[in-house]
């Protein structure tokens, strides 16, 4: 197990939870690819563009458990989300590359998300 990478992984989580752009920023790879139930993004600009967007969906993120393998690390965390949702768990598959995550997959539940994502597009 890779603890540097689990570290990473923490840090760069803790840094989302603080909506700090600039630690986030340090930890991705030119070429991030950024997979979630909705979409698929390539490269670190559209990768931070993404983050700030969905940084206005939730008012806290508690990370739950940090976990990793070789090139792998997990993070485990819930958001306190406004607008009715209210707690909503989620996990991020990290994979990194000399030290930069290179690959992010979120698997989360979309459901909660939906009425507030309608009220932005109408």
């Amino acid at each position: 197990m890779n603890q540097n990478n689990v570290a990473i992984a923490q840090t760069f989580y803790t840094a989302f939870g603080e909506k700090n752009l600039k630690v986030m920023e340090k930890y991705l790879h030119p070429d991030v690819r950024l997979i979630t139930p909705l979409s698929t993004l390539q490269g670190k600009e559209d990768y931070l563009e993404a983050v700030k967007g969905f940084m206005a969906f939730f008012k806290t993120l508690t990370i739950r458990a940090t976990f990793g393998e070789g090139d792998q690390a997990v993070v485990v965390y819930d958001l306190d989300c406004p607008g009715g949702i209210g707690k909503t768990s989620a996990a991020a598959l990290m994979t990194f590359q000399e030290g930069l995550i290179i690959r992010n997959e979120l698997f989360h539940d979309t459901s909660p998300f939906a009425k507030i994502m309608g009220e932005l597009s109408a």
